[in-house]
């Protein structure tokens, strides 16, 4: 009982570990300052724009075949 109970807590646990990654993921993704210009798919046209475009953090995610979290598919 104790083995099940345990296992279950470490899925519970991962799982709001993953939707707490996802939430910070969103966040700042939404803050970027280049999310609302509205030519955000074209390159800046001047440095100064590039760096406006660059201010937030930047945060590498790695890919998908070397992630080790909870909720992997495939």
């Amino acid at each position: 009982m104790r083995i099940a109970l345990r296992a279950m807590a470490r899925r519970v646990g991962a799982v709001v570990a993953e939707c707490n990654y996802a939430q910070r993921r969103v966040t700042m993704i939404q803050a970027r300052p280049g999310q609302y210009l509205l030519a955000a798919g074209q390159a800046p046209d001047t440095y100064q724009e590039f760096l406006f475009r660059t201010a937030g953090p930047l945060v590498h995610e790695p890919p998908a075949a070397k992630r080790h979290g909870p909720l992997q598919v495939g």
